[in-house]
């Protein structure tokens, strides 16, 4: 079981290359991966997704990409002449307006203006770079995911131990249930001979208690309750398991509504209540989960 919230870091060090890669996730309904890296890798994005995926189904996943790189590589000088035109028609005003400034344009001072000339590496991403992105990448998230299956385990135990408290709810709505008809019965029947001086029709009194049993029976959804919680142990087991507890979970509100609905009876209303607070916990926990 592994939660959607991790952190990994990965760094890879290779002749005068040293490379880091981060991974940063948070809960999401689906995988959602941004990669934040320097321009000399943006051809490799969708690998870098692609990597990600392999390891994560779900969740917001940032990724976040750095390096230096300290090999003597060709560099090729690039000039911005629409950037020069503009510093010189900028000058040639300033010429106009104040005559008596001391004239020291030159093409040393060209060369030192920002964006005039500018330095550019040949070529993009060479293969020492993406093999250390590799090895970078993946030592982040190994270390993600390991965090992450520690934070999945620790909320794996908190469901175990609400799941148990669900059963004993139901397994105490289920010993109560059969004695709600038949206090109901003995009710109907004091009220009946009181209104009749005793002469009660016993015959009646069984009906009408029979139509309420039939009524108030949450034989059913007790039979679900505890079929739901075997299978929400049986999921517990796999690694992912978001949405399939999720969708359980909705099954649990569902007859805990009804047995609210039904009950007609304080004590099983109120069990079935605590049962709904501890549904909603297990709920929100689920949220977690990938």
């Amino acid at each position: 079981m592994f939660s959607m919230t991790g952190y990994g870091k990965g760094v890879a060090k290779a002749g005068g290359i040293e490379l880091t890669a981060e991974v940063k996730s948070v809960n999401n309904r689906f995988l959602d991966v941004a990669v934040k890296s320097p321009r000399v890798f943006l051809a490799q994005e969708e690998h870098i997704r692609a990597s990600v995926r392999q390891h994560i189904s779900r969740g917001h996943v940032d990724v976040f990409v750095s390096y230096t790189d300290k090999r003597e590589k060709t560099k090729t000088m690039s000039v911005d002449l629409n950037a020069a035109r503009g510093y010189y028609a900028a000058a040639e005003e300033l010429r106009t307006a104040f005559p008596d400034l001391k004239d020291d344009i030159s093409l040393s001072f060209y060369l030192r203006l920002p964006d005039v000339v500018r330095a550019e590496e040949n070529g993009g991403a060479d293969e020492t770079l993406l093999t250390a992105l590799d090895a970078a990448l993946e030592e982040a998230l190994r270390g993600h995911a390991a965090m992450r299956l520690a934070e999945g385990e620790r909320l794996k135990k908190d469901l175990l131990s609400r799941m148990t408290a669900i059963e004993r709810l139901t397994a105490e709505i289920a010993e109560r249930a059969p004695l709600v008809a038949e206090e109901y019965r003995k009710k109907l029947t004091e009220r009946i001979q009181e209104y009749l001086s005793g002469k009660a029709d016993e015959t009646r009194i069984l009906t009408e208690a029979a139509v309420f049993a039939d009524k108030c029976n949450i034989d059913e959804e007790l039979t679900r309750l505890k079929a739901h919680a075997k299978a929400f142990r049986e999921i517990c087991s796999l690694e992912q398991v978001g949405r399939k507890l999720d969708f359980l979970v909705q099954e649990f509100n569902r007859e805990c509504n009804t047995i609210c609905s039904k009950s007609n009876d304080q004590k099983v209303t109120a069990l079935a209540l605590e049962m709904k607070n501890e549904i909603e916990k297990v709920r929100e926990q689920i949220q977690n989960l990938e």
